[in-house]
């Protein structure tokens, strides 16, 4: 996994979980669907880059 790609991942993930406390914090169930959406995000392009490493091996 090229540590750019993981990078992002993480920040995705990260961006993720953020949104979606605050969204629960304030009641604001948009808020949480949008940050579990950007947490799958970062999860589905991590999945990519390690399907990635494992094919190059």
């Amino acid at each position: 996994m090229t540590k750019e790609q993981k990078a992002k991942a993480k920040k995705e993930q990260m961006k993720g979980k953020g949104k979606e406390a605050m969204g629960r914090a304030v009641g604001n169930e948009r808020m949480t669907a949008e940050g579990r959406a950007e947490q799958m995000k970062g999860d589905a392009r991590q999945a990519k880059e390690k399907a990635k490493d494992v094919f190059k091996r």
